[in-house]
């Protein structure tokens, strides 16, 4: 790429960080980082009624939780800010001011009921629900006039009469046909940008160079392209991203579950795992690899892998994805991590680090989320057998009765000494003298030793689990 790409991801505090906007801020990322170029946060709160600080925070904490970083921003300024549109209003109403001046733009004094008058009288003869033109035909001093007895106005873009042609780098050539809208507001009678106004205003003064976006932002894209021309401007590069879907095929929504980057962090999902799976609804590996951390995928991204068909946003994908991610995790950072997320009254927490290390290595092939920990750190301290064909069965083998007696009576003499927990070598020499002495082998001594010592016929590992299981829990199943 010949020129260093400046993109920007701009999201409106008006909720949670929505996973859409999670991956276009990551896709934005992506492409500042492959290229060399910078990435910027542009906060949209015009939206008065609806943004909130608390919303700010969230996105911009979430973000960071996500290791999206930005060159600029609200809390790291550069020489294009001030990066909050609510602090642009002035720079809003002086480029808004010149299209007027220059006959691109005219006050429109047309009240609410007005201006729904017309709508419906278009509705009703099947006309395009365009403005009339009524406050186009005021002079420049009827306009003042209106202006210096207090009348509010908004601003309003004289659109042009012919077709606009962009290259969309996911899309391809997209054409808008003359007459696909109608004389537009810029600026709300309260002074307040409309969106299509504000962005175009920030991603010139910004110098934007890319615009990756959400495919429902393409309707847009035509008044923004009228925008650049007015303003003699050459407008970005856009590309708009494929629209995420649910299993039923319709945009994805609340019905489909949860949708904001909280609700899965809070659930325990990895920020390793989000930005991967996100990744993959979209875009394509050259690899073909379905597991990869951002730092690895900077390494071949390109804005021609982009994919313009629906991405399906798939639950039961995610969560493998997550699993992968959790298994890959080194010793202290799933200790750190995991811990975070197991039941505070939970009997992990009375344990030592070294049996916590050892109990969450054993069951991270068992689990895919953090959290699933917890009913696996229950299972072992639970005194009770589990009710189930299997372990009837293994209860039933004559053998059984023989292991059942050794086990009691080995794990009653630790007891006594003060032990609390088999080692290594205690469990071998269980097993030597079961096999050797008792003559019990294949299934009947492993299966028969875990039915006993676990209360399960099936799990993990049953060398490294008896070590983790308290005798006096091993002994109070057996008296079951």
């Amino acid at each position: 790429m010949s020129i260093k790409p400046r993109v920007r991801f701009a999201p409106s505090p008006t909720g949670f960080l929505h996973i859409g906007g999670a991956r276009t801020a990551l896709y934005n990322y992506l492409f500042a980082k492959a290229y060399g170029g910078t990435n910027i946060l542009r906060i949209e709160d015009t939206d008065l009624g609806r943004s909130t600080p608390e919303y700010e925070q969230n996105v911009i904490n979430e973000l960071k939780w996500l290791g999206i970083e930005y060159d600029e921003s609200p809390e790291r300024p550069g020489e294009v800010g001030p990066y909050r549109q609510s602090d642009r209003l002035h720079i809003y109403k002086k480029y808004a001011l010149d299209l007027v001046e220059q006959g691109k733009a005219f006050y429109c004094f047309c009240t609410d009921e007005e201006l729904e008058a017309k709508r419906q009288y278009a509705a009703d003869n099947n006309l395009a629900p365009h403005y009339d033109g009524t406050c186009k035909k005021f002079s420049k001093k009827e306009v003042e006039e209106k202006l210096a007895k207090g009348e509010k106005g908004a601003i309003r873009f004289s659109v042009p009469s012919r077709s606009y042609t962009f290259n969309d780098f996911v899309r391809g050539e997209v054409t808008f046909e003359s007459g696909v809208v109608g004389d537009f507001v810029i600026i709300r009678a309260n002074g307040l940008p409309i969106y299509n106004y504000g962005c175009v205003i920030d991603d010139w003064q910004m110098k934007i160079t890319h615009v990756l976006r959400a495919e429902d932002h393409l309707p847009n894209t035509v008044r923004q392209l009228m925008l650049y021309e007015a303003f003699g401007v050459t407008p970005p590069i856009f590309g708009h991203l494929s629209l995420l879907i649910g299993n039923d095929r319709q945009k994805l929504s609340k019905r489909h579950g949860a949708t904001s980057v909280t609700q899965y962090r809070e659930s325990s999902y990895l920020p390793e795992a989000m930005n991967n799976y996100l990744c993959l609804l979209g875009w394509s590996h050259p690899n073909e690899t379905d597991i990869f951390t951002k730092e690895e995928v900077t390494k071949h991204f390109t804005l021609d892998r982009f994919t313009k068909s629906p991405a399906v946003f798939d639950l039961e994908k995610f969560r493998w994805v997550n699993g992968q991610h959790l298994r890959g995790l080194d010793g202290i950072t799933l200790h750190q991590e995991a811990s975070k997320f197991i039941n505070k009254d939970s009997p992990y927490h009375a344990q030592n680090e070294v049996w916590q290390k050892e109990f969450l290595d054993l069951f991270k092939i068992k689990v895919d989320f953090f959290n699933e920990y917890n009913a696996h750190a229950t299972d072992i301290f639970n005194p009770t057998r589990q009710e189930n064909e299997g372990l009837k069965e293994i209860y039933g083998w004559e053998s059984t009765a023989t292991i059942a007696k050794f086990v009691k009576d080995e794990a009653e003499k630790l007891i006594g000494q003060g032990i609390s927990f088999l080692n290594a070598e205690q469990f071998k020499s269980w097993e030597d003298h079961l096999k050797i002495e008792k003559k019990i082998k294949g299934k009947f001594l492993f299966k028969g030793l875990r039915g006993v010592i676990t209360g399960k016929d099936e799990g993990p590992d049953l060398h490294r689990l008896a070590l983790l299981t308290p005798l006096k829990i091993i002994s109070g199943r057996i008296d079951l």
